[in-house]
């Protein structure tokens, strides 16, 4: 037998051996337990479930939007770089149409969920849970879904009706009840 076969012989069978091998005997990974599992699992359904303890006004959130998201999103959440938040309700059905918190987005539950998993972008989940709500509130006011004054936790949040709400035909199927 060449040496070149026998070398290719010699690398298919270490190839072969370590994809035979489970994966922590290549030395590769970890094993995940629960409690790793629970900080990834921070999923909110549309209907509030899972949303966390704490609160936040629009007042606060204007606070933290200027100081976290402003340089994005523009001031009040217009005309930054990333796009507006604010503004473009009754917009989707017309050529203009400006997809924004308060014309696209069908659920605050949602958007709650967004804000804590991706922002800000340049540190993504490092808000608390208190300044997600602020923020969203904030979003929420700026778009004048809910009034200056309102709090929103984890009770409030779901019960926010969108304008767009209706604007989605839902892939899950709705239990019967």
């Amino acid at each position: 037998m060449s040496t070149s076969k026998f070398g290719s012989k010699l690398i298919l069978a270490a190839v072969a051996l370590t994809f035979a091998m489970p994966l922590h005997a290549q030395n590769l990974g970890q094993v995940v337990g629960e409690g790793d599992l629970a900080n990834w699992d921070i999923s909110i359904g549309r209907d509030g479930v899972g949303l966390p303890t704490g609160s936040g006004t629009s007042s606060e959130g204007s606070a933290i939007w200027s100081e976290q998201c402003s340089a994005c999103h523009g001031e009040n959440g217009k005309g930054g770089p990333a796009g507006d938040l604010v503004g473009g309700i009754g917009s989707l059905t017309s050529l203009e149409h400006n997809k924004t918190v308060g014309s696209f987005w069908p659920y605050s539950t949602t958007l709650f969920d967004y804000v804590r998993r991706a922002m800000p972008y340049y540190a993504p989940g490092s808000l608390s849970d208190d300044e997600v709500y602020s923020i969203v509130a904030y979003l929420l006011n700026q778009n004048e879904i809910i009034t200056d004054d309102a709090i929103m936790d984890a009770e409030s949040l779901p019960q926010v009706e969108m304008p767009n709400a209706d604007g989605f035909i839902s892939y899950w199927p709705v239990a019967n009840q």
